[in-house]
């Protein structure tokens, strides 16, 4: 009898699209660990060669040449040899293009497995680029480059769906969307006698997700068996999704080994130890046998010599399996402090610009925005006191430190040499409280902190409207017009975009900072507002980055209250509990500003309003049909019609307004993000006169007459039917 223990290893890399020279690196890295873990299977990450979110260069032939060529540099990299290797790159076969997998050994292809289930809904468009394996279980001859011809010693090699067969065992690969389809390629390949799995996959962060992930890994062996490697990507690949990691490995329905979610290391290799046995033992007591037996799913087995379980290490006493652990979750706060953190440090260390710049309005939305940059501070000052090189390299360059050895003590240390906050009021519209609320944040967090008022260049613009027409526009307040109200609040939003830049360009000038350059601007419209439109167009909302554009009111007030104590920032507290509001216009004694009166909606019904249009994928009606129940208990059938058509009203004349959203980390299934996620006309008919809406009406009729009639007949309070 053979050995039966194997050590194995998933990689979570940090890749980036179009890095060639980066993502070698990290790969042949994260082989060279897992080797000296003593692994002899290790699989990484989709497409981890060209990096995922090439898209469309995915169109282009550089990219599948450059790919190939350095799947050959590894190919021929004598370290990188006596392990299998399950790489991710872009492949065409006979003038199609391919998001595959190769899985090689000792310089010799043994098998191009081309991924059959395409994820081509919400953020992904997998099937722009690439075509789906359509011949299930079986295998044709790739014919390969002549640069690839040399190294095998052979011109062709099986592309397909196909296992691999060892003298010990036998496994198969999936990628990712596999994992997610109601048939996955697991069941067929078990039941034809795989014991080993493993799927590279490019998942991103959202709010809470892990829990879905890890759940649907953890069933794909439970019900049939199985060792399961799954290695995911993580870090910012160069758009708007994060990728975060947390590699597992799992047996039998159990998890052995699981990674970090959130880190800033580039290279992160999880490794296990696994008893083949155990996996035999487990199907022997399972209701599998028959259908394994009568399975029509029969599978080409690629032959190799190599084991992964060699027979000598049988009786090495010093070797253990890996113990069941219990899955590791993080709260939303920390998701949000975490996520978002690691997501502006790649973005800042690749854009190879000087730092951020926020916008601080004293309001909760602004305050979160530079919570969360705090947060990347503290998490990068954790990864350079635990000696990570490749952070403190980037502090080196991206802080600008003087001598060679000179790093930060403190997050506030590094924040106040990579981040600005500036704070821009108006002596008639800000309070004074807004303004201190946005000091005191600033000497919190270490920002280096701009107090100033644009009345001179507000007022320098209100008068090209009097000068030019005779025709002084007044706010409301003030006896004006809706049309003059917007026209002098949204003046002065946009005057507040165009001074955010003027000092973005400048600032670091204006320090003497070593290298001076540019500082990225953060938005920061909560996805509450965008859906609701509640903002101007090209105002502060309009940045480089936006780090909360995809994150409801309420959690990030949960991630504000979480912060007073975590990040010990008493200050915080008093934007919880300050009233949300834009102050674009004049305070007086009667009236204050709020943002919740303005839209007509407080916040959490914001959330559960865009959660129904994009999740539950309701239309007016359809939503109104949904409300009149749910929210029966607070408002009258009369007020929920009255409510849906109002949302859906500066929904859909807002829309034009989400074209130039500046792009935000996507945190939020329900996210209004256009183009990329929210794909939806930006002009629409006159919602007020439209078939839906009557329809709305007309049920609303239906349903007061009934409840009318039983109140008359039974003379109580009726239900809604």
């Amino acid at each position: 009898m053979g050995g039966h223990l194997v050590t194995v290893a998933a990689c979570s890399l940090n890749q980036w699209a179009l890095d060639w020279e980066g993502n070698l690196e990290r790969i042949v890295e994260s082989i060279r660990r897992a080797k000296a873990a003593g692994a002899r299977l290790r699989v990484g990450p989709e497409l981890e060669i060209s990096g995922y979110m090439a898209q469309d260069h995915f169109k282009e032939q550089d990219t599948f040449l450059h790919s190939l060529e350095v799947l050959a540099r590894i190919l021929t990299d004598k370290s990188c040899y006596d392990i299998i290797l399950d790489l991710g790159l872009p492949i065409q076969h006979r003038n199609v293009s391919y998001n595959c997998r190769v899985i090689c050994y000792n310089s010799k292809i043994l098998l191009i497995r081309p991924k059959q289930f395409l994820a081509s809904d919400l953020n992904y468009r997998e099937q722009r680029w690439f075509l789906p394996w359509s011949k299930p279980r079986q295998t044709e001859d790739y014919h390969l480059p002549r640069m690839l011809q040399k190294i095998q010693g052979a011109t062709h090699v099986p592309f397909g769906d196909a296992l691999i067969s060892s003298p010990d065992t036998c496994f198969g690969a999936e990628t990712c969307e596999e994992l997610f389809t109601p048939n996955a390629p697991t069941i067929s390949m078990g039941l034809d006698g795989a014991e080993v799995f493993t799927n590279s996959s490019a998942s991103h962060w959202e709010i809470q997700k892990l829990d879905t992930r890890i759940k649907l890994i953890c069933e794909a062996t439970r019900k049939s068996g199985g060792v399961y490697l799954y290695a995911n990507q993580k870090g910012g690949d160069g758009d708007r999704l994060y990728f975060d990691g947390c590699s597992m490995i799992i047996v039998n329905g159990d998890i052995v080994a699981q990674g970090s979610q959130f880190s800033l290391d580039d290279v992160e290799v999880v490794t296990a130890t696994v008893d083949l046995e155990e996996v035999r033992a487990y199907r022997s007591g399972i209701s599998r046998g028959y259908q394994a037996v009568t399975s029509l799913a029969k599978y080409q087995r690629i032959q190799t010599d190599f084991e992964l379980s060699p027979e000598e290490e049988e009786f090495d006493i010093t070797k253990r399996r890996s113990a069941v652990i219990q899955p590791r979750y993080h709260s939303v706060e920390e998701e949000i402090a975490l996520a978002a953190g690691c997501y502006l440090w790649d973005y800042l260390r690749r854009s190879g610009q000087a730092g951020y710049l926020a916008p601080l309005s004293g309001g909760i939305d602004s305050c979160a925005t530079a919570t969360i940059v705090f947060s990347m501070c503290r998490i990068v000052m954790q990864a350079v006191k635990e000696g990570n090189p490749q952070v403190i390299e980037d502090v080196k360059r991206v802080a600008k430190y003087k001598g060679e050895n000179v790093l930060p003590d403190t997050p506030q240390e590094l924040c106040n040499q990579i981040f600005s906050t500036i704070y821009m009021g108006m002596a008639t519209m800000s309070s004074a409280e807004t303004r201190k609320r946005a000091k005191d944040l600033a000497e919190a967090i270490g920002s280096y902190h701009i107090d100033l008022n644009i009345d001179d260049v507000y007022n320098a613009q209100k008068a090209l409207i009097v000068n030019t027409t005779g025709f002084d526009p007044q706010f409301k307040v003030h006896g004006g017009s809706y049309q003059e109200n917007i026209t002098l609040q949204c003046l002065q939003a946009r005057i507040r975009m165009v001074t955010a830049y003027e000092f973005g360009q400048i600032l670091s000038t204006t320090r003497g900072r070593p290298g001076g350059g540019s500082l990225l601007v953060l938005g920061s419209a909560n996805v509450g507002e965008s859906l609701r439109g509640y903002l101007t167009k090209y105002d502060c909302s309009s940045a480089d980055i936006n780090p909360i554009g995809s994150i409801d009111k309420s959690d990030l007030k949960r991630f504000i209250k979480w912060a007073v104590k975590d990040f010990d920032i008493p200050c915080l507290q008093e934007f919880l509990d300050a009233t949300p509001t834009a102050e674009l216009e004049p305070i007086t004694s009667e009236y204050v500003q709020a943002d919740e009166a303005d839209m007509g909606f407080t916040y959490d019904e914001l959330t559960v309003l865009g959660r129904l249009r994009k999740e539950v994928k309701l239309g007016p009606f359809g939503m109104f049909q949904r409300l009149v129940h749910d929210w029966s208990a607070d408002y009258t059938p009369a007020q929920v019609a009255e409510k849906t058509k109002r949302f859906h009203h500066f929904y859909a004349i807002n829309r034009h307004k989400m074209t130039t959203l500046t792009p935000s980390l996507h945190a939020q299934p329900y996210s209004p993000d256009d183009n990329r996620f929210d794909l939806r006309p930006f002009l629409y008919p006159p919602f007020w006169k439209s078939w839906s809406f009557k329809r709305i009406d007309a049920e609303l009729e239906r349903i007061e007459a009934t409840m009318a009639k039983k109140k008359k007949d039974g003379g109580v309070e009726a239900e809604i039917d």
